[in-house]
């Protein structure tokens, strides 16, 4: 144990990007394409890995690893099993929090707002292309519940392979998307020295607002 460092000892520079409010976007869903942009240029792994936070029914915080899959109309979109844990905390709650972290170039984006289901035409697009190994794991997984083991789960993967041969798959009712509609969007950029460029939008009446926020 003595050969480790201390966490708080663990530190790192940021590098000399920048945000200001002068040079950001009026529109922050423009804000963030630009940054993505430069995101998938430059980020090694998963670029679309966002964290979404949603409450249970006691209002606690719970959260996990989803992938972003599109950008629609200000809606940032998800896909998912519609009787998993989060699906259920989303329809008691219909709000959530996104959280996108990209270390090379050390920027973080949150996001916060209501929650809506995408139309069952939209669902059927995205789920027609997918992978048909993933699509066939979304009819057969039964998210969140408890299995005995992993071969139960492949065994009934490999069962669903071999009946379904070369017929098209058809989306289960109970996979589908969801759209994240934003009420509040915040860009960090870290700076060397702790400094770092938080620009925040709000709503006010309709139309979006940003300011500066301290570090």
């Amino acid at each position: 144990m003595n050969d480790f460092r201390s966490l708080a000892d663990i530190r790192r520079d940021y590098g000399d990007l920048t945000l200001s409010e002068n040079s950001a976007s009026l529109d922050p869903v423009a804000q963030f394409k630009l940054w993505f942009e430069d995101i998938l240029k430059n980020e090694k792994n998963d670029p679309t890995a966002m964290v979404i936070s949603t409450v249970d029914e006691k209002g606690c915080p719970d959260s996990r690893v989803v992938l972003l899959k599109g950008i629609e109309d200000e809606h940032f979109i998800f896909y998912t099993n519609y009787q998993s844990v989060k699906a259920m905390q989303i329809q008691k709650n219909p709000y959530a929090a996104l959280n996108f972290y990209w270390p090379e170039m050390a920027r973080q984006v949150r996001i916060r707002g209501r929650v809506k289901k995408v139309s069952a035409q939209r669902s059927d697009e995205y789920f027609l292309s997918r992978p048909i190994n993933s699509q066939l794991s979304a009819v057969i997984s039964q998210q969140s519940q408890e299995v005995k083991d992993r071969a139960l789960l492949e065994n009934a993967l490999n069962d669903l392979i071999q009946r379904q041969n070369q017929e098209p798959v058809v989306r289960p009712e109970h996979w589908g998307g969801y759209m994240v509609i934003p009420d509040e969007i915040e860009f960090w950029q870290g700076r060397d020295n702790r400094l770092h460029d938080r620009i925040h939008y709000y709503k006010q009446e309709g139309k979006w607002q940003h300011r500066r926020l301290a570090p």
